[in-house]
């Protein structure tokens, strides 16, 4: 069915505006000057992805010929246009945030250097550097009119290289920059004064060592960067594993069709052409014009230089009120429930919780879902403990959460080789859910402990990833948690859940009986309301509903971080829906669905956005909250992210991305929660 273009916003285009957002808190001259560098990191991080993933998928339904409008409301073809429009001008933005804050730097006494503003004193330093650290780690090709050229890696940056000689003649070469070195080379200070060199800059500066055979008379050199096509295509060999065929699939990622094709501007025309004659880019193609840096994704990871006052403030992570870290957690969740908030509150909590459970002689089975691990994980090496005791530990582990694909595949060799039972979720649907079971023997029988959470058990996202982690030893809650785990065993069979709300066989319909419940009350002149905090809504059915309540009366009040295809404040059609994005310090994470109910509120946290692949596509697990307490931090929860006036921003049709401004008292959301849980824990 061809939707109504005027009822939703198009999922890729709203995707943009959160992009933009974060770009935003880059321009924002309020965020710390190293902090502003670091949300241009993500924005380009995020529009890499987005490249390798929407717009590729964009680009196969235009080549497929299908158009596109019943699944994207506009032509494909015409989307791929507005994409690549509104990408350039996001691209022309976040250079001039880079010059601005460039230049602010030098106020401050940090300099960022090239070949040709290096200080003297640095030139020895510098060759050193390049001959010492660099030259051995250089991939250099020389082109050849006569030679295919090789296939350039997904998302490196190169320089492409012109050579002039007397002759008339020219030479072309690729360099590519080492993705294995640090792309910031700190440089000796000066007088006090703090020198930063790029290390294609460095390249630049040590062209004439990288080429010194050739006799040439002038010589350029340009970055140019290639983004491919980040789907996995599986082969249907029976004889392979399904680690193998994971495996093999992320290396064919890298040499997948190009889909962006970005390069510095300032490039000849010549030299550009030739580039795109040998990589059979077409103008049709996404090329898009940039700066003289591609790959600012690195910007992430631009170096401090003990300049904490130009970095946020570091929060100490705090203790949850009643759970301590030194003594059994087991014992504490025994007595009541409790919620951890991260990164506000420590993610220790969770390991120790493992931990404790792999020594406990009584505990005899844990039972997880994994989605993307730490670098160096203390849940894999928990787990890994616990097998060794002789627990027996099942780990359902999705390998195919993208990007993070190797990474889980060489944790999911480690844990095997060390005993732990590996499930690989269900064909066709992707394990989500963040759950644990973890089954203690007591007396003559066996009790449940466990937790539910928002996000990844990894202990390097929970410092900077807003996430809910519920720790409990309600039985009703933890039995329909453990049929999830029957689910992976024996996917045939469908359990019917009393508490928990589960994708993909009961999300919509439950979730669309909460909203029913609204509708009807509101109706019958009782109080209604519906809060959500979500990631991304895209599934316009989920959507349709809630507008379906909207005209109702229902008041409906939403924080959406990323993807919002609902145009909220439409007369007649979303007058009573609401929706505001948060983008400051810490990434927004958590998903928290609240419903009156008659004011008998019902609280849910969950895994699960409500997009169409998180209701029909997955499996996701909804938790209900049934301790008043931590019902209750729920609500406030939710009501001081609601009332931020300082990082909010009012989402609606006109996708301005204003900010909520207002004459109240200022509330920054993810301060003002520090501030929360510091009291709670203090009184």
């Amino acid at each position: 069915m061809t939707k109504d273009k005027n009822s939703y916003i198009n999922r890729e285009l709203s995707w943009l505006q959160f992009n933009d957002r974060v770009l935003q808190e880059a321009a924002d001259e309020s965020v710390p000057l190293i902090e502003r560098f670091r949300f241009l990191g993500i924005f380009s991080n995020n529009l890499d992805e987005f490249f390798k993933v929407r717009y590729a998928t964009v680009k196969r339904i235009d080549e497929a010929g299908k158009g596109g409008k019943s699944e994207l409301g506009i032509k494909a073809s015409e989307l791929l246009k507005i994409i690549t429009q509104v990408v350039i001008k996001q691209q022309s933005t976040s250079l001039d945030i880079l010059a601005n804050i460039g230049q602010k730097l030098e106020n401050e006494g940090v300099y960022i250097v090239n070949e040709t503003t290096i200080k003297k004193e640095h030139h020895d330093f510098v060759k050193k550097y390049f001959i010492e650290n660099v030259s051995p780690a250089l991939v250099t090709i020389v082109l050849n009119d006569s030679l295919e050229l090789p296939v350039l890696k997904d998302i490196s940056a190169y320089l492409a290289v012109k050579m002039e000689f007397e002759n008339g003649q020219k030479q072309f070469a690729l360099i590519e920059i080492p993705k294995s070195m640090d792309r910031f080379i700190v440089l000796p200070s000066i007088e006090g004064k703090s020198y930063i060199m790029i290390l294609d800059d460095i390249l630049r500066y040590c062209l004439d060592d990288i080429f010194n055979i050739f006799n040439y008379t002038s010589i350029d050199a340009n970055m140019i960067k290639i983004t491919r096509d980040g789907e996995l295509d599986f082969d249907s060999d029976l004889s392979k594993s399904f680690i193998e065929k994971i495996s093999d699939s992320v290396k064919d990622r890298q040499i997948g069709d190009p889909v962006r094709f970005v390069y510095d501007k300032t490039i000849d025309e010549e030299t550009l052409v030739y580039l795109m004659d040998k990589m059979g880019i077409e103008t049709k193609d996404s090329v898009i014009p940039g700066g003289r840096y591609h790959n600012r994704r690195d910007y992430m990871d631009f170096p401090s230089l003990g300049r904490t006052d130009l970095l946020y403030q570091k929060i100490t992570p705090l203790k949850v009120k009643g759970l301590s870290i030194q003594n059994s957690i087991f014992s504490s969740i025994a007595i009541k429930d409790y919620l951890l908030h991260t990164p506000y509150q420590t993610f220790s909590y969770v390991v120790k919780f493992l931990r404790e459970a792999a020594l406990d002689p009584q505990v005899k089975s844990i039972k997880i879902t994994i989605y993307r691990l730490a670098q160096i994980s203390h849940i894999a090496s928990s787990l890994i403990n616990a097998a060794k005791n002789g627990k027996k530990v099942t780990v359902v582990i999705e390998l195919r959460a993208r990007f993070d694909e190797q990474a889980n595949i060489d944790y999911a060799e480690q844990m095997q080789d060390e005993g732990v039972n590996l499930l690989f979720g269900v064909a066709g649907l992707k394990v989500h859910s963040k759950i644990c079971v973890i089954e203690r023997e007591e007396g003559n029988t066996i009790k449940r402990y466990g937790f539910i959470s928002t996000g990844n058990f990894n202990e390097s996202t929970a410092k900077v990833y807003t996430d809910f982690t519920l720790f409990t030893a309600n039985q009703k809650i933890l039995k329909d948690i453990n049929k999830v785990f029957n689910f992976f065993n024996t996917n045939y069979r469908i359990h019917r859940y009393k508490h928990i709300i589960t994708s993909p066989h009961y999300t919509k319909s439950k979730l669309f009986a909460l909203i029913d419940t609204e509708i009807e009350n509101v109706k019958q002149g009782k109080t209604a309301y519906i809060k959500l905090k979500l990631n991304s809504i895209s599934s316009y059915k989920m959507i349709d509903k809630l507008y379906e309540a909207s005209r109702a009366g229902v008041k409906i009040q939403m924080i959406v971080r990323g993807i919002c295809c609902l145009i909220p404040g439409v007369k007649g059609m979303s007058e009573n829906i609401e929706v505001i994005s948060i983008i400051d310090k810490f990434l927004e994470h958590t998903r928290l669905y609240v419903f009156c109910n008659d004011n008998d509120t019902k609280v849910y946290i969950s895994s699960a956005d409500w997009m169409t692949r998180n209701i029909e596509n997955r499996v996701e697990v909804s938790c209900p909250i049934y301790q008043e307490d931590i019902k209750q931090e729920l609500l406030d929860v939710f009501d001081i992210c609601w009332n931020d006036n300082v990082k909010a921003r009012i989402i609606e049709g006109a996708q301005n991305n204003e900010y909520r401004k207002n004459n109240k008292e200022k509330v920054r959301a993810q301060f003002a929660l520090y501030d929360y849980f510091k009291e709670k824990l203090n009184s």
